[in-house]
């Protein structure tokens, strides 16, 4: 029996086994031996596969984005008229069938725009071309939904399980939950706080499935079989994403107020041009990057051309490595202006954390 002929019998069998406390192993069983088939089709067993035409494109620039969407919603028009680059555009599905790269700049960061060929359903089963889509979708540092405005939630619904299945996370923070396998000693499992669904047996059932009977887990907060089966799995990938509600044009004033409250979307016109500026806006606030300008001693801080790091990872060390690895070798103190330090300039070390658009000085050791 094929990898997807056994995805699909468990998944018909999970979607006609009642949810209760009773069968809560038999599922738990069920979703640990899906996320490991999912596996096996995204990373074969054996030797490295025939080589095909690819789809991954060289990453430049400070931060790559992915449009992902149903063919024919627009990401074409959205990539060409954002980044003035022609990707093959046209009103009948799959016109796009390789990566089409495009590049744009804004408040000094170079953002690499992707507009991947169009999922359809089953990518994540290896129908149609959407499983090189979607791997080259787990590199993005954010990910666009793109949407027919016409019909949202039924391609929504469709494309984030084609994510979902691939290991790819939206808006969600990884679960905060300890996990480490041991030579001996049996099962450990500490909660920290209430748990509604997992409880030991739950936990023993599917370690079993992945072989692993004696292990330390630590739940600090009340975690469903799916969230511990992604920390045992480990090659999940937490992205922010955006969803972009298309051809507004096509929509009445009172349903453009309605979509304006739904979380993570931007309601746009590719065609037209419509709302781009709070689109851009919003991608600069889910990119989180940070801005930092260099200052050469004696003279004015460059403005023109920021370094650009990411959130959490914008310490004074990560900076010098960023203009070069040999930097740090010889690194004294760094000068800093800016919102992270309470006098303008204030000495720091390689550990201090910078913030968006704080200027630094680097003084090296004579």
């Amino acid at each position: 029996m094929s990898i997807l002929q056994k995805i699909a019998d468990i998944e018909s069998e999970m979607a006609r086994t009642q949810k209760n406390k009773a069968t809560s192993g038999h599922l738990g069983l069920l979703k640990a031996k899906l996320a490991k088939l999912r596996r096996e089709l995204i990373e074969p067993k054996g030797g490295g596969g025939g080589s095909g035409e690819g789809f991954d494109v060289a990453k430049t620039g400070d931060a790559r984005i992915g449009f992902v969407g149903f063919p024919s919603v627009g990401k074409s028009t959205l990539l060409s008229n954002l980044a003035g680059v022609y990707s093959e555009v046209a009103a009948y599905e799959f016109t796009t069938l390789t990566t089409v790269p495009g590049v744009i700049r804004y408040k000094g960061a170079k953002i690499q725009l992707l507009d991947l060929p169009g999922i359809i359903e089953g990518a994540k089963d290896g129908k149609g071309r959407g499983k090189q889509v979607i791997a080259v979708a787990r590199t993005c540092g954010l990910i666009f939904i793109v949407l027919d405005v016409l019909k949202p939630l039924q391609h929504k619904r469709l494309i984030e399980k084609e994510l979902e299945g691939f290991g790819i996370r939206l808006n969600k923070e990884p679960p905060n939950i300890q996990f480490k396998k041991k030579d001996k000693g049996g099962l450990n499992l500490t909660s920290l706080v209430t748990q509604s669904e997992l409880d030991h047996d739950l936990v023993k059932t599917i370690l079993n499935e992945y072989k692993i009977h004696n292990a330390d887990i630590t739940l600090r907060v009340d975690a469903t079989a799916e969230d511990l089966i992604d920390v045992i799995e480990g090659n999940r990938v937490y992205i922010p994403c955006i969803y972009l509600l298309n051809k507004i044009d096509q929509i009445s004033i009172e349903e453009l107020d309605i979509i304006y409250k739904v979380p993570h979307c931007v309601p746009i016109s590719a065609h037209h041009k419509w709302n781009f500026d709070d689109l851009l806006e919003k991608m600069w606030d889910y990119l989180q990057l940070v801005r930092i300008y260099t200052k050469p001693k004696g003279q004015l801080p460059d403005y023109s051309s920021p370094v650009v790091l990411r959130e959490g990872r914008s310490s004074v060390e990560d900076f010098c490595n960023k203009l070069h690895r040999s930097i740090i070798k010889e690194f004294k103190i760094a000068l800093v202006w800016g919102s992270s330090v309470k006098h303008c300039p204030q000495r720091v070390g390689k550990e201090h954390i910078l913030a968006d658009e704080d200027v630094v000085q680097i003084i090296k050791r004579v």
